[in-house]
């Protein structure tokens, strides 16, 4: 186990949140927190970090929660460790951390690969998770499906193909200054894009040591494993359905993930689901409009009937 060679001034900007590091799963973990109440856990996806709810987290303290972002395996501020990869470790990451934040449970708000990994801690800890919201990321068997039988998803997500290289993948994320993340976001936004400040942060993060690897490993393992009794036997798993109410937020303009492939994850629900689609943003919502996103989020989140 390694730490993250990186500047404090990258990972752990200062704000109104508190940084700290806590362990969980046998690796080290940061996380940026606000507020006091019920814990509600940020996951971020690719190519990104905690900085992408820097506009949640305010919110979210506002609203009476305890709002806390972490990194995520190998990422930003958490420890880069040579294996541990797949989605049930990295869930296990997840749910670890709300047991070392002393907390019962956790509402789980992920988007991308965090959002995966979300759906996944669900099925595997669902006494860890009070309620769930997923944005821009169908339930891990959609999007095995999805990726596999419709060729315009398999299209859209090309850069997961691409990560099954060796080598060249972290050689791409970091090259010019990692001008290929800042392309990425760019190109995956809808016409709100995220400032050019907030991209040039996420680039400076992919090029700490170690990151881009780190990066990728998840979507190889998610690929890789399609064929391997361990892919075969998660995704078995994943059959068993979440109990917990869900949210689902998906942008209409995303051009990595489809509506059609997000859409129907509700039958791997048993329990109350709510589907809202944001007309006219990406796969970022969150940051494209985060007004909305905080709005439609907390509203649920204090919805004592989320059924309605």
């Amino acid at each position: 186990m390694t730490a993250p060679d990186s500047s404090d001034a990258v990972v752990r900007p200062d704000g109104p949140w508190i940084h700290r590091d806590v362990a969980a799963n046998g690796a080290r973990f940061h996380i940026a927190e606000m507020g006091d109440g019920p814990l509600v856990l940020l996951l971020h996806g690719f190519p990104q970090f905690w900085w992408a709810w820097r506009h949640q987290l305010p919110a979210l303290a506002e609203a009476g929660f305890r709002a806390v972002a972490m990194d995520l395996r190998g990422v930003g501020g958490s420890d880069r460790t040579p294996r541990g990869y797949d989605p049930a470790n990295l869930a296990l990451d997840i749910t670890g951390v709300v047991r070392s934040l002393g907390e019962p449970d956790a509402a789980l708000v992920g988007h991308d690969l965090g959002g995966y990994l979300a759906w996944t801690a669900a099925v595997m800890r669902p006494k860890l998770v009070r309620r769930l919201a997923v944005s821009s990321m169908p339930h891990p068997r959609r999007w095995r499906a999805a990726m596999l039988a419709d060729f315009k998803q398999s299209r859209q997500s090309s850069h997961i193909w691409g990560f099954q290289q060796p080598w060249l993948p972290e050689r791409r994320l970091v090259a010019d200054d990692a001008a290929l993340v800042g392309r990425l976001i760019r190109d995956w936004s809808g016409p709100q894009l995220p400032e050019d400040e907030d991209i040039d942060v996420y680039r400076r993060a992919m090029t700490i040591p170690s990151t881009a690897h780190c990066t990728v490993e998840p979507y190889r393992w998610m690929v890789r494993s399609m064929a391997r009794p361990d892919g075969i036997q998660f995704n078995r798993r994943m059959k068993w359905p979440v109990r917990v109410p869900t949210l689902h937020l998906h942008g209409s303009l995303d051009p990595v993930v489809r509506t059609r492939s997000a859409a129907g994850s509700g039958e791997y629900v048993e329990a109350p689901y709510r589907w809202r689609l944001f007309d006219g943003l990406g796969h970022f919502p969150h940051e494209e409009d985060p007004v909305a996103f905080s709005t439609e989020l907390i509203n649920w989140l204090k919805d004592p009937e989320p059924d309605r």
